[in-house]
């Protein structure tokens, strides 16, 4: 995948050429969200598999003088701005389509940005690695990334065509 095949409004934690990791995934939504509308959404889905898959993460990368991320906070954030903090991300970028959210350590530099076009929300995950360790995390954490990202969306959409009905 080249920059020009990337979402409007999608961002990177560096230029395509040097990524060591890219997903892109998407869905179509019953009605249009804002990025930050469609983040609170995703990490309000309480999935036990996620809470495994951070729990184990946690502990393996501890090991190393990895900070934990310990997971999603249910609390919506009021009005984040760039530097604030959404759990264990820093805010890179936010604007009514694009919410830009990182994370810098010596092993990896990873974005997650939501951006959003009409009703159709883009969740791009762009990593760079450091050093060994970090090639060695990627290894598990970019499958399962893959997973959980498509099932918080497939989660989403349902939630939402659930209020439509009973709107």
């Amino acid at each position: 995948m080249t920059a020009r095949d990337l979402p409007a409004g999608a961002r990177l934690i560096a230029p395509s050429a040097s990524l060591s990791y890219l997903d892109v995934q998407s869905a179509v939504l019953p009605r249009p969200v804002t990025a930050l509308e469609a983040w609170q959404r995703m990490k309000a889905q309480r999935s036990p598999i996620f809470a495994l898959a951070v729990r184990i993460r946690d502990v393996v990368s501890g090991w190393f003088g990895v900070e934990p991320i310990r997971g999603f906070s249910a609390a919506p954030a009021p009005d984040p701005k760039p530097g604030d903090r959404l759990d264990f991300f820093t805010v890179e970028h936010i604007a009514p389509d694009a919410l830009a959210l990182v994370v810098r350590d010596r092993h990896l530099d990873t974005m997650t940005c939501l951006s959003v076009a009409d009703r159709t929300l883009f969740v791009t995950a762009s990593v760079v690695t450091h050093n060994l360790f970090g090639r060695i995390y990627m290894l598990p954490v970019g499958p399962a990334h893959r997973l959980i990202v498509r099932r918080f969306l497939r989660g989403m959409v349902r939630a939402m065509e659930a209020e439509r009905r009973t709107a």
